[in-house]
């Protein structure tokens, strides 16, 4: 019984520790968030600075923004993710 339980407590130790959001190794550039054109096709309020902070220190950021389409509003949260193969724009309706 402690054997199990041990286990049990391991892997949910581990599965908290891998949920937890994390910096990215190298830190976000200005350059590749602009390449990600988020400014070009969302109306965002959130500087790119405050963005690039919030990527550097947690590595993900949500924001509510709406598309960019003139004469009609869509309203969505962006969930931008700094990894290492880049940064990763995911949209989720509001």
């Amino acid at each position: 019984m402690k054997k199990i339980s041990t286990l049990v407590a391991s892997v949910l130790i581990t599965l908290f520790l891998v949920a937890c959001s994390l910096p990215p190794v190298h830190p976000v550039t200005r350059q590749e968030l602009m390449k990600t054109r988020v400014y070009n096709r969302f109306i965002i309020e959130e500087s790119p600075e405050e963005l690039l902070y919030s990527l550097n220190t947690r590595g993900e950021v949500v924001i509510e923004s709406r598309r960019n389409i003139p004469g009609k509003k869509f309203d969505v949260f962006l969930k931008l993710l700094a990894t290492s193969e880049g940064i990763h724009v995911l949209e989720y309706d509001r």
